[in-house]
């Protein structure tokens, strides 16, 4: 005890600390700096630094550009239809940190993060901080999910996950089963299958989702009906609603629709989810044509709800539907596929999770690892950003952290205001 004392009173002190500089990190900056709050950023690289080190080479952003902003920032440039790439998000970022002199201590790792005295205790690579309020801003795209079947291919199968994924020059020859059919795994098999690989899609549930609709992005829809703004609280099932994968999307220059159809035209073999490895085999589940039968009723649901919504609103649309076909399977379905002479390489497109295995709070822990919170909430004086679905449908994007932003800097600016009056809030120097 008296070792951890000594550490305390020789950290350094702030209001707040934000853990991330990525888009979240920096909006949550930008508006305790509004509020005249003291506080520091630490993000382990630079700026946006996911972006610049762990995308693929060719990965644009789901979202167009003129939906790319944060609070008095814009994407300004002449594509506003188009769709950043990783290093123009990069750039984004940055030039968002520089615009408003963004506190932030870069190249810097957090270690380790416990209670102390009126706050937190902050464990860094580079010194200690002691905090009254604590906002993780690393967003929920730290951890390639890996499924345990993972463990059962054969050693001489090449595995790789969507985060170490650059391009198919990494490959070696031979099929490659892709795993997992959201948009990055719909993007990584048909990026590999043009490379000249034989590609095996391994698809669950999934989105679909058009990119344009009646002449206008899905986005523009998405926004201007309301979905994108809806929030947690009004879903019948929240964990379900936390837990969705990703639409069927890809951002080209020629909006095109990327989905099990174009993919299955161009070559691209479809299965059903990977469910096992025995004999040497991967074997894949029967409900293939089950799951994209549903995958096709909640598009179509949803593009009816589009057009009610023109027709109440007024809203001229163009002629072109841009309803999808219903997504065609082969009958029988495939259930294996031999390793070695089908399958040399598998990419893991199967998702994310963010990490905070730093925080060193057990309470704050579900029995699975998740992090507990009240949108967004986590504890008194510590706020979680960038989670899906944390407060609206849009909480992961870029432009979704404004608004989540502006609810969880109150909280914060109450906490502080709270614990100066109460004298919980002491100086370590009184420790």
């Amino acid at each position: 005890m008296t070792t951890r004392r000594a550490s305390w009173r020789t950290a350094a002190c702030v209001d707040a600390l934000v853990v991330g500089g990525g888009h979240n990190g920096l909006a949550m900056s930008h508006a305790l700096s509004q509020r005249s709050i003291d506080h520091v950023v630490i993000e382990r690289g630079d700026v946006g630094q996911a972006w610049r080190s762990e995308r693929w080479d060719s990965m644009r952003l789901l979202t167009p550009n003129w939906m790319s902003r944060l609070p008095e920032h814009a994407y300004d440039g002449d594509d506003p239809d188009g769709y950043m790439s990783a290093a123009e998000v990069a750039g984004f970022l940055s030039a968002y940190a520089t615009k408003f002199a963004a506190p932030v201590l870069n190249h810097t790792s957090v270690l380790r993060v416990e209670p102390a005295r009126g706050g937190y205790h902050v464990v860094t690579d580079r010194g200690d901080w002691h905090c009254r309020a604590l906002v993780l801003a690393g967003g929920a795209f730290n951890t390639p999910v890996v499924p345990r079947v993972a463990a059962a291919l054969p050693a001489t199968v090449t595995q790789l996950t969507a985060r170490d994924y650059r391009h198919p020059g990494q490959l070696g020859n031979g099929g490659v089963l892709v795993v997992g059919a959201s948009a990055t795994g719909l993007q990584l098999a048909q990026e590999i299958h043009a490379s000249g690989r034989p590609v095996t899609l391994a698809v669950g549930e999934h989105v679909r989702m058009p990119r344009t609709f009646r002449g206008r992005d899905v986005q523009w829809w998405m926004q201007a009906t309301g979905l994108l703004d809806q929030r947690i609280e009004e879903m019948d099932d929240p964990g379900r609603a936390r837990r969705l994968p990703s639409p069927q999307l890809v951002g080209t220059p020629e909006r095109v629709t990327l989905d099990l159809n174009a993919l299955r035209q161009l070559g691209v073999t479809l299965v059903g989810r990977l469910v096992g490895v025995r004999d040497g085999k991967a074997q894949f589940s029967g409900s293939l044509r089950n799951v994209c039968a549903l995958a096709d009723l909640k598009v179509n649901r949803l593009l009816d709800a589009f057009d009610d919504w023109a027709r109440s609103h007024g809203v001229a649309a163009d002629g072109r539907d841009g309803r999808l076909a219903a997504t065609l399977v082969d009958q029988p379905p495939r259930l294996g596929a031999a390793f070695g002479s089908d399958i040399r390489t598998v990419v893991w497109a199967t998702g994310f999770r963010p990490d905070h295995s730093w925080l060193d709070l057990p309470a704050l822990f579900d029995r699975h690892g998740n992090l507990l919170h009240d949108r967004g909430v986590v504890a008194p004086g510590m706020v979680v950003l960038g989670l899906p679905f944390l407060r609206r449908r849009k909480s992961s994007f870029i432009h979704g952290a404004e608004d989540d932003v502006r609810d969880l800097v109150a909280h914060l600016a109450d906490h502080l205001d709270r614990t100066a009056r109460t004298g919980v809030g002491l100086s370590l120097a009184a420790a």
